[in-house]
């Protein structure tokens, strides 16, 4: 398998990792990328980006208030 920050992947796809990446594993290499898209057009005066591990994504909310999500315009 494929060992990656600690945790040993088994050799083929790997759907999600730990650290919400989508790998292919083998015998040579494993190769990774990422399963989200980092929010860069918000409103940043009002809004924050928190990592939501659990869904593999970031949600952006608004300062004064973290339970209302804040519109995103664009992510990369």
């Amino acid at each position: 398998g494929c060992m990656l920050d600690g945790k040993l992947y088994p050799f083929g796809e790997i759907a999600r990792t730990d650290s919400c990446l989508r790998c292919s594993c083998n015998q040579h290499s494993i190769d990774c990328c990422s399963l989200f898209h980092t929010p860069i057009g918000y409103d940043k005066e009002n809004c924050k980006v928190i990592f939501n591990k659990k869904t593999c994504d970031y949600d952006v909310v608004q300062k004064s208030d973290p339970s209302k999500e804040c519109p995103v315009y664009s992510r990369v």
